[in-house]
């Protein structure tokens, strides 16, 4: 059975306000790097599947789309990766 390695990113919305992108973006400010602007904070989420390739991307449109995010607020996208099952 295949094995995947998923990343899950997880933003807010354009339409949405941040403010905790905005308390960074001050910190920033006055920690002398005032060229910064339009910070954003999300979410990166790892996750290993097994199964077949299209259930597996099935799962995880379900899993990012619901459960990772909030669809009213947050957008999600994701990658998926075939991996070696890894032997401990």
């Amino acid at each position: 059975m295949p094995h995947y390695h998923a990343r899950v990113y997880v933003t807010l919305k354009p339409s949405i306000l941040d403010p905790q992108g905005r308390t960074v973006e001050r910190a920033l400010s006055h920690l002398e790097h005032a060229n910064v602007s339009g910070v954003r904070v999300g979410k990166f989420i790892e996750l290993r599947l097994s199964g077949e390739r299209a259930d597996v991307e099935a799962q995880l449109r379900d899993i990012a789309g619901n459960v990772l995010s909030n669809p009213v607020m947050e957008d999600a996208r994701w990658e998926l990766e075939e991996v070696e099952l890894e032997l401990a």
